[in-house]
């Protein structure tokens, strides 16, 4: 069983795990969906912009109310927020980047959404099951 300092971590754990869950099931179900949202993000700046306002919205909406390391769960919750706000800069600052990475990542959909399905198992999972509670 997992143990954590706060109750909003295991809710954001199982949040994150839910999004994971159905992003790997998308990958699995329909893998050229993934490339054709790449393609919509290479050919359109205001698609790409729009995927950089959900990151930042994603990543602050986590970070605001949760920015600590106390526990591994909270680091692992943590760091996913920080890793929303960084891919947010990349798709506002960096967006002739990030375009050939997401195209080459999205030529191997299948084994990107076992890994996404699989971490989000494990972090709803971990979410659900833990506990918050003060270390002795």
């Amino acid at each position: 069983m997992i143990h954590t300092l706060d109750v909003l971590t295991l809710r954001l754990a199982e949040a994150i795990g839910l999004y994971l869950i159905l992003a790997g099931l998308s990958g699995l179900r329909l893998p050229t969906r993934w490339q054709e949202i790449v393609a919509d993000i290479a050919a359109s700046a205001a698609v790409a912009d729009l995927f950089g306002v959900a990151c930042f919205v994603v990543g602050t909406a986590i970070l605001i109310p949760h920015h600590h390391l106390s526990d591994p769960l909270a680091i692992i919750v943590t760091l996913c927020g920080w890793l929303a706000l960084f891919e947010a800069a990349l798709f506002f600052v960096f967006p002739d980047w990030i375009s050939p990475i997401l195209t080459a990542a999205a030529r191997h959909t299948r084994p990107w959404a076992v890994v996404a399905l699989v971490a989000g198992l494990l972090l709803f999972l971990a979410g659900l099951t833990g506990r918050a509670e003060a270390f002795i």
